[in-house]
């Protein structure tokens, strides 16, 4: 090869080379522009700070992911500025002996996961400007909650992405291996309610386990969004788990089984329907588990458990109907089912059917979107 054309090789190999890397740049600016877009509106549109309980909490686990992809200080404002609203503590009372964890709302179930998730958040503040006051009553609750004798605390599907995540958050910070000694347990138990072995798929609770509960059409119910707690919950559980720890590769399994059970139901239009397996029982779209198995699928794929050939189409599908159906012209995100435990038949779920927690959702998987472009 002679001098000239040697130089004209070198000149297509940089302009094909300059070429993709500004795509790359591209495709994170134009996620980048989807997270200020979709959170910008929920923050503009919201700006009360409420509770600490688990909707507004899995929001701001969605928030703080933003935070840390943009590194926007409004969206770190927003979280510290909740967090002191409520006081860095989930529910309030101090009276031990009347501490509950079945289900309810008031300052009594301080032991009820729902109002643990904001622990998370809290735990994520803390590790960006460390703080004692932040994390104080986190470690208080759940201490004295791995001192009790019960492991049934985690009884429902939701409760897995709710509090899992707050153990090897705390674990991290505090190096206190009863968190992870507790996961497992508390694990154990939810497994052996709701977990089945053939589908490797969660039910809601075990009033949905088949054949006691079934569809219509007889058939097992998996509700999507429970399955996406689960799932996105496993994610955070493996990237704060040390990689060399005993039951790393028990969780890396079950999270594998779940994400080709997940693959293998998805609808070809990109989404979730809310009953997994059975299409026709509550048909059409649905947003947080989408967004949640979106989440799950790219941690997986970003962390090199799941393969990219497998689960590239099946995430390039749901990002398109994330992007081009749930989100709408003006950063609202619709097709959120609202609040509830099951599919539900006849249930409209619509473009105008948004929730904090849809959003966190969907603000988890963006960010993990860009992550997976900047590799």
């Amino acid at each position: 090869m002679n001098r000239i054309h040697y130089l004209s090789f070198l000149l297509i190999i940089f302009f094909f080379s300059s070429c993709a890397a500004k795509k790359v740049v591209s495709q994170k600016e134009e996620v980048i522009s989807i997270i200020q877009q979709v959170n910008n509106y929920w923050q503009k549109n919201n700006p009360v700070h409420g509770r600490a309980f688990w909707d507004n909490a899995a929001y701001h686990t969605g928030n703080m992911e933003a935070y840390f992809v943009t590194k926007n200080p409004e969206y770190l404002k927003f979280s510290e500025d909740w967090a002191i609203h409520n006081e860095w503590k989930g529910a309030k009372s101090n009276d031990k002996s009347k501490w509950k964890y079945t289900y309810g709302e008031t300052d009594e179930y301080v032991l009820f996961g729902d109002f643990q998730i904001c622990f998370q958040v809290y735990a994520d503040l803390y590790m960006i400007q460390p703080d004692p006051v932040k994390i104080a009553r986190a470690i208080e609750v759940m201490e004295y909650q791995m001192s009790t004798s019960q492991n049934d605390y985690w009884w429902w599907a939701d409760g897995l992405y709710m509090v899992m995540p707050v153990m090897t958050k705390l674990y991290k910070i505090t190096r206190n291996e009863v968190y992870l000694q507790k996961l497992k347990e508390y694990l154990n138990y939810s497994d052996s309610i709701m977990y089945d072995e053939e589908a490797r798929l969660y039910y809601r609770d075990a009033k949905y386990v088949y054949p006691k509960h079934k569809t219509l059409s007889g058939k097992k119910d998996f509700w999507a969004r429970g399955d996406g707690w689960v799932f996105a919950g496993l994610a955070k559980v493996l990237n704060d788990l040390p990689p060399n720890h005993a039951d790393r590769n028990r969780y890396v399994s079950r999270f594998k089984a779940m994400a080709e059970s997940i693959a293998a139901c998805q609808q070809p239009e990109g989404y979730w329907t809310r009953s997994m397996l059975d299409a026709t029982h509550a048909p059409g779209p649905e947003t947080s588990g989408t967004a949640f198995f979106t989440y799950g699928l790219l941690w997986g794929m970003n962390n090199r458990i799941l393969d990219k050939s497998v689960y590239q189409p099946v995430v390039e599908k749901s990002w398109n109907y994330l992007t081009k159906t749930a989100l709408q012209s003006d950063g609202k995100v619709g097709y959120v089912q609202p609040i509830g435990e099951k599919a539900i038949p006849g249930q409209v779920v619509d473009a105008n059917s948004t929730a904090n927690f849809g959003v966190g959702a969907f603000l988890l998987a963006a960010s993990e979107m860009v992550r997976y472009i900047k590799k």
